[in-house]
């Protein structure tokens, strides 16, 4: 007596948009990865000293704070945006800095910060703290005033949100957590690559459902 074997359960066929996530992201791990590599601060001798954070990036100055020479934070100016909940005001005001002023996002505090790159002299140290949002613009500013990268330094605290450019209609979309993203231009679903843009201070997101737009991929937090 012949005994057949028993079926296989059939396959579940992932969706298309599915199947070109997986693809897009094991493309994009054989591809160069342009992501920053951040350091830690660390006190350098110079006349002017500006620190520049958001959120959690205040504690990498209070730690630096703990290596600085007595009298360090005399010549310094920290400009601190706190975020939604508002915490380590008053451990930066602690450190007695020159000056210390607060911005409750980048982009108010964008025509000081420029104001102040465009005067600075020989000697300027510039110290980024926080989110990658946060270091990238202030770095690609710094940039444009002519401050040599060598003077800056970055450390990264605190969300791994990012800022993404679309490359479709090139809106940019600030903290993004999700794999894949929507964009808040064009509402198109994005795959957030690892290619950045230094000159856009933001990561690269292209369509992830270009052939059939009915198929959406589930979200899921990638960068908390």
């Amino acid at each position: 007596m012949i005994r057949k074997r028993p079926s296989a359960p059939p396959r579940v066929k992932a969706s298309s948009a599915a199947r070109d996530l997986r693809h897009r992201e094991r493309m994009a791990a054989k591809t160069i990865i342009s992501r920053p590599i951040y350091g830690a601060l660390s006190p350098q001798p110079g006349k002017h000293h500006l620190f520049i954070a958001d959120a959690e990036g205040a504690l990498a100055i209070v730690d630096m704070a703990k290596m600085a020479p007595p009298g360090f934070f005399g010549g310094a100016e920290i400009v601190f945006i706190p975020g939604r909940e508002g915490k380590h005001v008053a451990a930066l005001e602690a450190l007695k800095p020159a000056q210390f002023h607060q911005a409750p996002s980048f982009s108010s505090l964008l025509p000081r910060l420029k104001q102040t790159l465009g005067n600075a002299h020989m000697g300027l140290r510039l110290y980024l703290a926080g989110t990658e949002g946060l270091i990238g613009q202030a770095m690609q500013v710094a940039l444009e005033a002519g401050i040599d990268h060598t003077s800056m330094q970055t450390e990264h605290r605190g969300s791994l949100a990012r800022r993404m450019q679309c490359v479709h209609c090139k809106g940019i979309t600030e903290n993004v957590t999700t794999q894949p993203a929507t964009c808040s231009h064009c509402g198109l679903l994005l795959l957030v690559r690892d290619h950045y843009s230094r000159r856009l201070a933001a990561f690269q997101g292209v369509c992830i459902n270009a052939e059939d737009r009915s198929e959406i991929p589930p979200m899921e937090e990638a960068f908390p």
